[in-house]
């Protein structure tokens, strides 16, 4: 068996010198979210055919983006790769995918839990089970998974300033803002290009309510992140978030046309990002006049899917406000479909993705109370379909809308002064409890 090995030690089957680099380059390009990790590493993969994780990382790459069409992909990468030797670590990855395409997100991360466990030097691995860990919505491992990993490392190691940038967002997402703000600074002093623990640091500023430090922060750094990255269409999303709480409008619609749906984007993640900020209009009464029925469009592939059931939900704002009647139907009977199916989405659906399309539609239908009946129980478990605190934010901004619509105010008041105690310099949530107060 080939005995190459990477950067950090790791043995690499069935490759040779050349083909690490591009290997090397592509895994540090998904890292910082920059790039074109997936021609990179397809070099790689037409150089040394049999190269395993080179193969690993392409079936990464397909399946953590939450596209339908990649999981294909991935099973093919997938029955290729066990023709070839391979070591027990690239194995292990090779069980982690099997069991993520057959729809098992929690045993893949458990499975990449206990491979980097035995093997903490191995980026992918962390990478892998950190965006999966997100996915689900489990806080603590997004924080835990990398931090068991840090004694084995060292600040000189390649790679070292995502494990800075993964565990910066891990502690945000658990509430540590200050260790999570260090964090993430770190890692870009590392990396200034690493576009997740910019993303990190943006989260805190958000979670604190802190806009015109976000808004500066997002500025003086817009180069880092904005240019040459595939995860800048979220990252203006999050910039947006800052102008939106300041009832900055006009510099919201500004940025949705330019930058979050201007370059046309037909990727899940980033349409999220367009249905988040518009449904955020939306709850305020903002006219936002056509650019539901373009979002909407762009959704109408994944109607059908019963894929992840976070995008499922974003999809069904688009088409509940862009009146879309037949894919609003579509969406349902394909979440019924996938609650009899096996798989953990059946239970993210369940438990939060089928109820949330529910009163997402109740309330464009005008029945505010049914969303309100929908929403209270979701609170408490929303986590399970996935999502980060500011993403899921959207329930609790829905169901105060919703009080505030069915005349619920002793509701209403409770839920906007929960939003000031969290948030005390926030305009946003200071207009929410004059309205509930009225």
């Amino acid at each position: 068996m080939n005995t190459t090995k990477d950067s950090l030690g790791n043995p690499l089957s069935g490759a040779q010198p050349s083909s690490v680099q591009h290997y090397e380059r592509a895994l540090h390009q998904f890292q910082c979210y920059c790039g074109d990790p997936l021609a990179t590493i397809e070099v790689a993969c037409a150089e040394r055919p049999d190269f395993v994780m080179a193969r690993v990382l392409h079936a990464w790459l397909h399946l953590l983006g939450t596209e339908p069409s990649g999981w294909p992909v991935a099973r093919a990468d997938l029955e290729l790769a066990r023709q070839w030797p391979a070591n027990d670590r690239e194995q292990a990855h090779l069980a982690a995918i099997a069991q993520l395409v057959d729809g098992h997100w929690h045993a893949a991360r458990r499975v990449l839990e206990d491979l980097t466990l035995a093997y903490p030097l191995d980026g992918l691995g962390l990478l892998a089970g950190h965006v999966l860990d997100f996915y689900v919505g489990d806080a603590r491992m997004l924080r835990d998974r990398i931090a068991r990993a840090f004694p084995a490392w060292s600040p000189a190691m390649p790679g070292f300033h995502a494990l800075l940038g993964m565990h910066a967002f891990g502690l945000e997402e658990t509430g540590a803002y200050a260790r999570a703000a260090a964090s993430g600074h770190a890692a870009l002093l590392l990396e200034p290009r690493d576009a997740w623990a910019h993303h990190a640091v943006t989260h805190v500023l958000e979670m604190q309510g802190r806009q015109h430090e976000g808004i500066a922060w997002m500025r003086d750094r817009q180069a880092q992140w904005a240019e040459d990255n595939f995860f800048a269409i979220h990252n203006w999303w999050h910039l947006t978030l800052f102008h939106l709480d300041l009832g900055e409008l006009d510099a919201v619609l500004e940025l949705f046309d330019s930058a979050i749906v201007g370059s046309q984007s037909p990727l899940a993640l980033d349409l999220v990002d367009a249905s988040a900020l518009l449904w955020r209009l939306y709850l305020r009464g903002v006219d936002v006049g056509e650019r539901w029925s373009a979002v909407a469009e762009r959704w109408l592939p994944f109607a059908a899917t019963g894929h992840y059931a976070f995008n499922d939900a974003h999809a069904m704002m688009a088409f509940a406000c862009a009146q879309r009647g037949e894919a609003i139907q579509v969406v349902l009977d394909a979440q019924a479909r996938v609650m009899q199916e096996g798989g953990d989405n059946a239970m993210f659906t369940r438990d939060v993705g089928a109820p949330l399309c529910k009163a997402i539609l109740a309330l464009v239908e005008g029945d505010p109370g049914r969303t309100v009946e929908l929403l209270r129980p979701l609170r408490g478990i929303a986590h399970r379909f996935g999502g980060s605190h500011a993403q899921r934010d959207l329930i609790d901004l829905t169901l105060l809308e919703a009080a505030l619509r069915d005349g619920q105010k002793a509701l209403a008041r409770g839920l906007a002064a929960e939003r000031v105690d969290a948030k005390p310099g926030s305009p946003a949530a200071r207009e929410l409890l004059r309205r509930a107060a009225g």
